[in-house]
């Protein structure tokens, strides 16, 4: 044998040696990391009877060091395991350190509460946690509840639901039961008593309001003091000819509707005449009336410029209108 063959079977031989090794190395770093994360599920008791409620622990157990960190995703428990199996209730994850002379290693704890009101044998299967993403999962052992249903003697004869026990239950009894409420009730109606109490005290001392109306001024007087102070503020001398004639028309139509209870204030010029034909007034008072409105509507409506003497007649024609028509009350 040559020594270039000899040099390829040392290699070779090393080669082999060295995929052993790696090998062996995985193996031995699965085997203990498998060892050093176990999940466990454990029942107070497996059989019970229906109804019953049993304790179901769940505990993940693990190691970490200052070279990995382990992230653990618990199974996702709702209200069931199963259809047969409910979930009364559930804690939050607790973790602990189980042995202080080991600080690496942890425990994360879970309890449920579960129930069954079917009979029967259930088998409760594994429970899934992922640890640090991987999918594969480790899973705890399945279990197996066994529930009873409650045992009865068919020898015996059937008897008869029992009915309600009678309980000695009087006011005194309720009273103590609703202290809280009496005792409402009695403060209200002392302030209801009071209230009214005060409110009469009031009432009584405070002497009688005696309302007395006033009485009414007679229209014809509402109507001079008016054409009074549209005088003085002499309106048509400062060329305001058309405000002049409107609140002179205003006053004559307030005082008509006053005093002979026609609605002049919406009716037309003609038909305020037309209204005064069957009243009993002179013709002097109709003619004056009528200068009045007619001017008063052209002026508003034609746009009229009388002259200074037509505008002190139309204020003389409504005095001596109301004057004339005027009634004494």
């Amino acid at each position: 044998m040559t020594k270039v063959e000899k040099l390829k079977l040392k290699v070779k031989s090393l080669s082999s040696k060295i995929a052993l090794s790696i090998l062996l190395a995985l193996l031995f770093s699965f085997s203990s990391s498998a060892q050093e994360i176990k999940a466990t599920a454990t029942l107070d008791s497996n059989s019970i009877q229906i109804g019953q409620q049993v304790k179901l622990k769940l505990s993940i157990q693990y190691k970490v060091d200052n070279s990995k960190h382990i992230k653990i995703k618990w199974p996702e428990i709702i209200d069931t395991i199963r259809k047969e199996i409910e979930i009364v209730s559930q804690s939050k994850v607790d973790t602990i350190i189980p042995d202080s002379t080991d600080l690496f290693r942890f425990v994360q704890t879970k309890t449920l509460y579960i129930t069954s009101f079917d009979s029967g044998y259930w088998a409760m299967p594994p429970f899934k946690f992922i640890v640090n993403g991987d999918t594969a999962g480790i899973f705890t052992e399945p279990l197996l509840l066994q529930v009873n249903t409650i045992p009865v003697d068919t020898t015996l004869a059937i008897k008869d639901i029992k009915q309600p026990y009678d309980v000695n239950y009087s006011w005194l009894d309720w009273i103590k039961d609703n202290i809280y409420v009496v005792y409402g009730t009695l403060i209200g109606i002392l302030v209801i008593i009071l209230i009214i109490y005060f409110v009469k005290k009031y009432y009584r001392s405070k002497p009688p309001i005696v309302e007395v109306e006033a009485p009414k001024i007679p229209a014809h007087l509402v109507a001079f003091e008016k054409l009074e102070k549209l005088r003085n503020e002499k309106l048509w001398q400062e060329g305001k000819l058309k405000l002049y004639h409107i609140t002179l028309s205003e006053i004559v139509r307030e005082y008509i509707e006053n005093r002979f209870k026609i609605q002049a204030l919406e009716q037309t010029t003609d038909e305020i005449l037309f209204g005064f034909r069957n009243l009993a007034i002179d013709d002097e008072s109709r003619i004056k009336l009528k200068q009045v409105l007619i001017l008063s509507d052209l002026v508003k409506f034609a746009k009229e410029q009388p002259l200074p003497n037509e505008n002190e007649l139309s204020l003389t024609n409504a005095y001596d209108f109301v004057n004339g028509t005027k009634r004494e009350d």
